[in-house]
């Protein structure tokens, strides 16, 4: 009996030593195994990092559309310390994650690492090779991360998020994503796995562009383009009450989900971050100056020969005609480059530039986007030539962005209220100053009207359309003067008697350097008659019945 009982004894007391070497092992030995996996997770997992907040669309009824949202991809990361043969891991990973060998063998053989992220956005193929290796020390997990559901459009608007050069942490790079970073990411807990107090959250942000009125621009910018062979384009279009951007395209543009695949020169806007020579459409805003002044009315005449001699150069038409004698409204419709220099020389050179500074075409427009440049009317300086001035009457030797000639004639638009152009929803309308008085707008409206009905390309029956078209040449930086390539612009508005919507819309360097009339005055048409549909406007044209 007593060595029955002996043996019971000696049998549990066995047990209860394996369960504490067990215990032990599970607790010491493998204690920096299990928490260098868990650490690893939880780095993985993003746990303390902010929801980054999204960015919506919104239409004209209020309703949201998601910009930019976040999603949750596959990544693959790894745990170097528990990795057992570092050379054969990455032997069998390097050619699936399509990444030199040496440098995934160096990242695996750190032996006190705890983790190292090998790819993010795994594709479902990848995720699948990677988990038939079994390879201890390599996981997969599921991290939230930055898309772009509607891909390529307004990709210059959004930008997108990526690391930074020196700590490797995301963060908002050009556009919005740049412009809007300290809201839309919130505040991340740096601490790992030390403390579960999160974060204070990103702040979603609600844009004025509307979808449908963009992805229509964008169709129709895309079209222009490629149908013209054509460098590149832009389209813009705002309300000028407000000055709230309702569409904004460049194109090319850009995949913000495969950013890396791009070259660095498509990221920036070049609508906000260059400047350029409008050409012809600058002439509404000589015409603008000079009745507002009192110099000049739209019936004030001049007798155009064709030539028009200043400081000893000639200045010609583009059509190379003489006109003869024409109104002021006459040189807006048949875009006379001789009659421009009249106006602004009967305007007066420093009440010409005085005018040009009062439109905000020499200093920035406050837009809420990143790196936005001012306007360069350097050589309209006191004492510069008289042929300085006469040039820059029609858009030649003055230089300015998009998005500040846009700005301008939307004020022409607005009876003469200049408003800071925004992208953010939640912003106020913000009124600059006044660039004329409301009578003055109201004759170069309508002075603009004359030309959309003269020319007809981009007129729409039942509605009175404003517009300007410009063909400028494009300066040889290298020789000097100018090339044979030429930019197209058109900038138009409407209904004029109550004005919903500013366009503007650029085409650059168009294979056989065509007119505006050919190229941009249609596509405004086209935006146009779809923003009026699309609003449900009235005709503001009514036609007089003959008894």
């Amino acid at each position: 009996m007593g060595f029955r009982f002996a043996t019971v004894i000696s049998i549990f007391a066995l047990a209860y030593a394996f369960l504490l070497f067990h215990l032990y092992s599970l607790q010491i030995l493998s204690n920096q195994n299990y928490t260098a996996k868990a650490e690893s997770q939880y780095a993985a997992s993003g746990f303390l990092k902010a929801n980054r907040g999204g960015i919506y669309f919104t239409d004209k009824d209020g309703g949201k559309l998601p910009a930019v949202l976040n999603k949750n991809f596959p990544i693959i990361y790894a745990v170097p310390k528990g990795i057992e043969d570092p050379p054969e891991a990455a032997s069998l990973l390097a050619p699936v994650l399509h990444v030199p060998l040496k440098d995934l063998e160096k990242k695996l053989s750190k032996k006190d690492d705890l983790y190292e992220l090998l790819i993010k956005k795994a594709d479902l193929e990848t995720v699948a090779k990677v988990k038939d290796f079994k390879l201890k020390g390599i996981y997969i997990d599921q991290e939230s991360a930055r898309f772009y559901p509607f891909g390529t459009l307004m990709s210059q608007v959004l930008g997108f998020v990526g690391p930074t050069d020196s700590s490797g942490e995301e963060t908002g790079h050009y556009g919005l994503e740049s412009f809007y970073n300290s809201t839309l990411a919130g505040e991340n807990d740096n601490a790992l796995v030390k403390s579960l107090v999160a974060t204070k959250q990103g702040q979603d942000l609600n844009l004025t562009i509307d979808a449908n009125i963009q992805i229509e621009a964008q169709k129709i910018l895309s079209r222009l383009v490629t149908s013209k062979n054509a460098k590149s384009g832009s389209v813009i279009v705002q309300d000028p009450k407000t000055g709230k951007i309702l569409a904004f395209e460049n194109y090319p543009g850009f995949d913000p989900n495969n950013y890396g695949t791009y070259d660095l020169g498509l990221f920036s806007n070049p609508s906000v971050q260059g400047i350029y020579e409008p050409g012809s459409v600058f002439k509404i805003i000589t015409m603008a100056a000079g009745i507002d002044s009192g110099k000049i009315t739209p019936d004030t005449t001049f007798v155009d020969t064709g030539v028009l001699k200043v400081s000893g150069r000639e200045i010609k038409n583009w059509d190379l005609k003489a006109h003869g004698k024409i109104t002021m409204t006459n040189v807006i419709e048949q875009s006379v480059n001789t009659g421009a220099a009249f106006a602004e020389r009967e305007t007066g050179h420093i009440i010409f530039k005085k005018y040009l500074q009062t439109f905000g075409l020499e200093e920035k427009t406050g837009i809420d986007l990143p790196g936005e440049l001012n306007g360069d009317l350097k050589r309209l300086k006191t004492g510069a030539p008289e042929v300085a001035f006469a040039t820059a009457s029609f858009g030649q030797g003055v230089a300015i962005t998009e998005i500040e000639l846009l700005n301008a004639f939307s004020s022409i638009a607005n009876g003469g209220h200049l408003m800071t152009p925004y992208l953010n929803s939640d912003l106020k309308p913000k009124e600059i100053r006044r660039t004329v008085s409301a009578t003055t707008a109201q004759k170069v409206a309508q002075m603009m009207v004359s030309a959309v009905d003269k020319a007809e390309i981009g007129k729409i029956n039942g509605y009175r359309l404003a517009g300007k078209t410009g063909t400028a040449q494009v300066p040889d930086f290298k020789k000097g003067g100018y090339t044979d390539k030429v930019i197209n612009t058109y900038l138009g508005f409407g209904p004029v008697s109550d004005a919903k919507f500013v366009i503007l819309i650029r085409l650059n360097e168009p294979e056989g350097a065509p007119l505006a009339g050919t190229t941009v005055v249609p596509a405004f048409r086209s935006l146009a008659q779809f923003i009026l549909n699309y609003y449900n406007l009235p005709p503001d044209r009514i036609r007089q019945v003959q008894n």
